[in-house]
């Protein structure tokens, strides 16, 4: 049986299991690709938020990541949780050292609002880890966090766009889910863009509660298509599909947010 893509998710775990590492594996494994972890922090999280959270140190997460690359290799990666500025210079260092896509979730804070990447660490996220990005997923609140752009409808995100990609990944990927329906179609829409070709990705918004690892999912099935050989666009397009359609089949699981579903697609 041939060997699958392989995709390394840089990341911190989720107790509940709907967002960080648990979420990135479970949609790797559904795109057809064989997941890896190094593991950056746990976290006590569940439904209604994050109780409690213990980062990693840097040397676990470098011992991780040489683990893994140097013996089974790796085709894609993807990074989260990177929850202090010696965090992300040390993953920074690895990513440099390698000649594979790299797709940065620069992740500021959970669904709840729970803060997950220090103050202090975002001028390393813009100079180091940013310019190791094939492409750069950052939500608006991230946007406005790293950039000061402030999206409030569609016309902004061309603006937001430019600002991130001043830092130096090839690709932006400015993520619309939080804007107001009715700040531009009542579409969810995000644009991806190199500074010279533009895709505008939308699709239909889904009234419901299920949208936990929403971020963690949409850059790992970005992760897992390059793997696979996808263009950023198509790999972006596919990735758009995948998570539109996890959080339709998205389930109530404890008494908060609940989380997307990731085996929509294996339960046919």
């Amino acid at each position: 049986m041939p060997t699958p893509p392989r995709v390394l998710t840089v990341a911190g775990s989720d107790s509940g299991g709907g967002a960080g590492i648990q979420a990135d594996l479970k949609t790797m494994l559904a795109l057809g690709t064989h997941g890896m972890s190094v593991l950056t922090a746990v976290t006590a999280q569940n439904s209604l938020g994050v109780q409690g959270a213990w980062e990693l140190p840097a040397e676990a997460v470098r011992a991780q990541f040489r683990s893994v690359v140097d013996d089974i290799g790796v085709q894609a990666v993807k990074t989260g949780m990177l929850s202090s500025a010696g965090l992300v210079e040390t993953v920074a260092e690895l990513l440099a050292g390698l000649d594979v896509p790299v797709v940065i979730d620069p992740v500021g804070v959970s669904k709840h609002g729970d803060p997950l990447l220090a103050e202090s660490a975002l001028d390393a996220v813009r100079t180091e880890l940013l310019p190791t990005a094939t492409v750069a997923t950052p939500n608006l609140d991230e946007v406005a966090q790293l950039t000061g752009v402030h999206v409030r409808e569609e016309a902004d995100m061309r603006r937001a766009a430019a600002a991130v990609l001043e830092f130096g990944p090839r690709w932006a990927l400015v993520k619309g889910g939080h804007l107001a329906a009715g700040a531009g179609s009542g579409d969810a829409v995000d644009l991806l863009t190199d500074g010279t070709e533009e895709h505008w990705l939308r699709a239909p918004r889904h009234d419901n509660r299920h949208t936990h690892g929403t971020g963690c999912t949409l850059a790992s099935a970005i992760a897992a298509q390059l793997a696979k050989g996808d263009t950023v666009p198509q790999a972006a397009a596919a990735a758009k599909e995948y998570v539109t359609g996890a959080i339709a089949a998205g389930f109530r699981l404890g008494t908060g947010i609940g989380p997307v579903d990731h085996g929509w697609r294996l339960r046919g």
